[in-house]
């Protein structure tokens, strides 16, 4: 590097929108690099791990520089491509930079800044310190340093902040910020023959050994397992695994090691697991698969994108399955992107089942160690073997792709694709397009439902367009009745939530031991209590919501800030007591089932259930092995999920989701009546699908019953092109939050005001949202629509610019302003 180079222009993870210069010390000069973490001091005191963006010799004008404190990498841990993407990031979802790399880089590799105290030297004064205080000076002459979150966690020092400070104050502790690092390397000990030690040394020991057994079979295990002087390539051995093979006790392998016999070494170990797995061939496409896969590569050849729309159980991931080996075998890298983590069981297998120890996993599941070493896996930086596929969700976007060849976006309809909160509020499918293009890469998406948006571009001729309207085998789409919800509670024919169409199809599967499916996209037991006598309802404190009973735990859970109460024995308004329970979520289903059938296993995956690391995989493995009959859950169940005993599917309660008051909820809703319905009859035989519903003759559930996917495009199209919605506008919304209402109508009308002077009749409010009040702030949304192309970059500019505008205003400062592009 050239001795001009002075400068780093740095990203922190801050939603700041600038870059931040410092000055590279002359013992950094030839070490550091674009894409490095390097620790630097911002304000007075604060510490923070920043990453390195540009070097250059331009002295930074206007403020005084400061040096860069240390470098905390060997090698760059984030490349060219990736701050292009996040380039592109920062400019469409109007987000900071910052905010990007908090999202992307994951929590193993963001050191976070932590006060460390240390004694003050000569400090000798100890009869003006309390009992607790001089205890954590006796810590401190232990430990030399600690940091307050471990001086808290003493059972014997209460109030440790006020405690710390009091110590400062009297100057008998000094106080530094450092960077703690988050992430360590896993070790483990394995054992090796000494060097010195030849075949013919080692036979005269075992001889020797003939009165020490344990010791002897000790040895003759480890050089099996070695595969020493077998003239076999030689295998490292694990302690724990040697001693769980032989049983025998560590003490007899301390005895080995003190005779010099045996040695000990520690080593860094992954906790990802590459070791090599045997792998079967690619199952053979029919002739229509095939011709559908020859379609794909044709359309690849002249456009980046293509939607493959096919039908539930179409055999779209043997046709993704057969793409993504070509490119592996082209030495590309492959990202195969998922809505939920719930679907990853069952891909993973089938991907690993042919591609071998080839695919990797990333989610949130992961903990912090696993995510860095999947990190590091793909950049190439701490792993021999390197994997070619990622299956994850759409954090996977972040990672640091080099030679990406083919982005997979299964279920690309799904909403879950969208980021909510924190910023950036990214798309993964429309991001995915255009990492893609970044890479010079091509994209798949695959659904059974495209997303009218994405069919929209396919028809118009800027995605290319292949669609599979048969099942795989010729099998029959699912069967599907309607169950008219409202003349059976007319006539008081319902059993519990269920019509006599429903139950009789449940007993008829299983009787038949086949296995049954049930939909309901509400969980808890029930939404809300009610009293029976004045209408009270349990609400909130924090939120504008009903808090949702939950029979397990016997509470009242609000789902949006985690706010919970016992369930009150009497009403709180009038006293009255028995509160009555009023709907019905996912929990309330799996009681009645097993009130209704006593001895058949029932099991809800929902939220509630799938809350730890392996409970997807376990629910999913179970039901898959038949050792559940009847599944109850969310929208967790109603995609990509393949499982061959099931023939019967039930959706509870239809009209919900068709009543929800947004413009997508005929789409959603035909989405997901689709979806979930195509769990029925995927092998041997048709399936049954019930749905409960009270408007049995709406024209979305008439769509479903015909699976007529083209109608209910078509009229959803006229709808949107008439009230100016997408794909015909792009929406921007902006949200105002602020724990005071009145700041909150203050604020978001003069945004909306100034808004309007530019883009006119395109400015839609303020209006407060469904739930207008969450975490005990108040919220009000502008929603923006603007027509496609150009002017879609203009009213950007004028939004970012009237925020920034009114953020300078003193009386709006504490007033927080969320941007949201193309909402979902």
């Amino acid at each position: 590097m050239e001795k001009s180079l002075w400068y780093a222009d740095v990203l922190l993870p801050l939603p700041l929108p600038a870059l931040y210069t410092y000055r590279i010390p002359d013992k950094l000069r030839n070490k550091i690099k674009s894409g490095m973490r390097v620790a630097v001091q911002f304000g007075p005191k604060r510490i923070y791990s920043a990453l390195v963006k540009r070097i250059h010799s331009d002295k930074p004008p206007g403020y005084r520089y400061k040096d860069i404190l240390s470098l905390l990498d060997t090698a760059p841990i984030v490349n060219d491509y990736q701050f292009t993407f996040w380039d592109w990031m920062v400019s469409y979802y109007l987000c900071t930079a910052g905010e990007v790399m908090k999202a992307a880089l994951p929590s193993g590799l963001k050191l976070e800044s932590e006060s460390k105290i240390s004694p003050f030297p000569g400090f000798r004064d100890f009869s003006s310190l309390s009992d607790s205080e001089i205890k954590i000076l006796r810590l401190l002459e232990e430990k030399t340093t600690l940091s307050i979150r471990e001086i808290s966690k003493q059972k014997d020092i209460r109030n440790a902040i006020p405690m710390v400070n009091g110590l400062i104050f009297k100057k008998a502790i000094l106080v530094e910020e450092k960077l703690v690092e988050r992430y360590k390397p896993k070790t483990g000990t394995f054992v090796r023959l000494n060097p010195t030690l030849d075949e013919e040394k080692t036979s005269r020991i075992l001889d020797h050994l003939l009165k020490a057994p344990k010791q002897q079979e000790l040895i003759l295990k480890f050089l099996e397992m070695a595969n020493l002087f077998t003239g076999v390539a030689i295998r490292e051995v694990k302690k724990t695994v040697l001693l769980k093979e032989c049983g025998a006790s560590p003490a007899s392998l301390n005895s080995l090691v003190k005779k010099g016999i045996l040695l000990l070494y520690t080593k860094q170990i992954g906790r990802l697991s590459m070791d090599d797995v045997p792998c079967s061939p690619l199952k053979k496409l029919n002739t229509l698969q095939h011709t559908k896969l020859m379609k794909i590569r044709e359309l690849h050849s002249e456009k980046d994108v293509v939607l493959l729309h096919g039908v539930t159980s179409s055999g779209k991931t043997e046709i993704y399955m057969h793409l993504i080996d070509e490119y592996v075998k082209a030495g590309k890298q492959v990202l195969y992107l998922l809505p939920e983590i719930a679907l990853t069981a069952q891909i993973i297998q089938r991907l690993k089942r042919v591609f071998g120890s080839g695919v990797g996993v990333y989610h949130s599941r992961l903990n912090d160690a696993e995510r860095v070493e999947v990190w590091q896996n793909i950049s190439g930086l701490k792993s021999e073997k390197s994997y070619r596929i990622i299956l994850g969700v759409r954090s996977s976007l972040f990672l640091p792709f080099s030679n990406l060849g083919l982005i997979v976006v299964d279920e690309e309809h799904e909403n879950t694709f969208k980021q909510y909160d924190p910023a950036p509020r990214y798309h993964a499918r429309d991001s995915a397009i255009m990492l893609a293009k970044i890479h010079g890469a091509k994209v798949l998406l695959g659904t059974a439902t495209p997303s009218i948006e994405s069919y929209y571009n396919a028809r118009t001729g800027k995605f290319g367009l292949v669609e599979l309207m048969q099942r795989y085998e010729e099998l029959e789409l699912p069967e599907i009745i309607l169950a008219n919800f409202y003349e059976a509670h007319k006539k008081r024919v319902l059993t519990a939530h269920f019509t006599p169409q429903l139950l009789t199809a449940i007993e008829e599967a299983i009787e038949k031991e086949e296995q049954v499916i049930l939909f309901q996209n509400r969980r808890g037991f029930s939404p809300f209590l009610e009293c029976g006598t004045c209408s009270w309802i349990p609400r909130c404190k924090h939120c504008a919501v009903s808090l949702t009973y939950h029979k397990n735990i016997r509470r009242l859970v609000c789902h949006y800030c985690g706010f919970t109460i016992e369930t009150p024995g009497n009403c709180d308004e009038c006293g009255s007591p028995g509160l009555k329970t009023k709907g019905f979520g996912t929990e309330k289903i799996e009681d009645d089932l097993r009130i209704l059938f006593p001895g058949v296993r029932v099991a809800r995956m929902d939220l509630d259930t799938t809350r730890r690391k392996s409970s997807y995989e376990n629910i999913i493995h179970d039901f898959d092995h038949q050792r559940i009959r009847v599944l109850v859950g969310t929208q967790m169940i109603s995609k990509g999920l393949d499982f061959k005993n099931v023939y019967v599917v039930g959706i509870l309660n239809a009209d919900n989701m068709l009543n929800f008051p947004d413009f997508r909820a005929y789409e959603r809703s035909y989405q997901l009546m689709s979806q979930v319905s195509g769990r029925a009859g995927r092998t041997k035989k048709r399936g049954k699908v019930i749905i409960q519903t009270s408007n049995p003759d709406h024209p979305v559930i008439l769509d479903v019953v015909n699976h007529d996917f083209k109608h209910m495009y078509q009229s959803q199209l006229k709808e949107r092109k008439y009230f100016r919605y997408p794909p015909f506008y792009r929406l921007i919304m902006i949200s105002v939050k602020h724990y005071d209402k009145n700041k909150v109508d203050k604020a978001s009308g003069e945004i909306a005001r100034d808004l309007r002077k530019v883009l006119g009749d395109r400015v839609i409010g303020p209006e407060f949202p469904l739930i207008n009040k969450i975490q005990r702030k108040y919220i009000k949304v502008i929603l923006v629509k603007i027509e496609r192309g150009k002017q879609v970059e203009q009213g950007k500019t004028v939004i970012t610019d009237t925020i920034r505008h009114h953020e300078k205003n003193p009386a709006f400062r504490s007033v927080q302003v969320s941007i949201d592009v193309d909402p979902v």
